[in-house]
């Protein structure tokens, strides 16, 4: 008998409903303070696309394992979009009939190896596609984009905070965008950027999301397998 994967879903807003997840993209730069403070590129260069594995998606209140192979875990607290029906080619002011909801998530990254795979030109996989990389919270539904602020917070510090209209493109630009190089389709997630304050984090730390209008995501960093394995060798 063949093993079966198990189906990635999230919990849906004031329901006893699941979103089950198909696939998860992620917009690199845009926002100019995150541009400048990673000190990469020309800030007149478009964002640029990525994609995580759907079994990196992990809910609200999950503990993330500390991934191996780094030194330097970094959080970027981010709005997600939830597509709810087909998109191809669309225009930006078709994009929001092609959205099921909204929710807060966060793309965490390996800096150290992100910053590898660009010197080297190589894919970024090795710094963003890692298990556990992409924490999001329940979806709103909704079609049209929250408007407000993202806030993001370390322990109970804030470390990042923005207004969500700062984005160089907006949700439906986005969407636009994606669906003229792939087929959207129910099921698959959209990670559209984060602000400036980016920083690491280390094993016991509490990572929160707060996104003007949508549920709260939390999460704690626990020790991975690796750092396990260190204390105990």
């Amino acid at each position: 008998m063949l093993w079966q994967p198990t189906q990635v879903a999230l919990p849906v807003s004031g329901t006893t409903e699941a979103f089950p997840v198909r696939r998860v993209y992620c917009v690199g730069r845009n926002y100019l303070d995150h541009i400048r403070e990673m000190r990469e590129g020309d800030e007149r260069d478009d964002p640029f696309f990525f994609q995580k594995p759907a079994d990196a998606v992990v809910p609200d209140g999950s503990g993330v394992p500390y991934p191996p192979m780094t030194g330097d875990l970094h959080f970027e607290g981010e709005l997600v979009v939830a597509i709810g029906a087909p998109a191809f080619a669309v225009r930006p002011e078709q994009a929001a009939d092609h959205v099921y909801g909204y929710a807060a998530g966060i793309d965490l990254t390996r800096r150290d190896r992100q910053r590898e795979c660009r010197d080297r030109a190589h894919p970024w996989e090795a710094g963003k596609s890692f298990d556990h990389s992409a924490p999001c919270g329940p979806i709103l539904p909704g079609l049209r984009p929250p408007a407000g602020e993202l806030r993001l917070s370390v322990n109970g510090e804030p470390r990042q905070h923005t207004d969500l209209g700062l984005m160089i493109w907006n949700v439906e630009e986005i969407i636009s965008h994606l669906s003229h190089s792939y087929r959207l389709m129910p099921g698959d997630l959209i990670y559209t950027g984060t602000p400036a304050g980016v920083a690491a984090v280390n094993p016991g730390d509490r990572i929160q999301v707060e996104i003007t209008g949508l549920p709260t995501l939390t999460v704690t960093i626990v020790e991975g397998e690796d750092l396990a394995s260190q204390r105990t060798a």
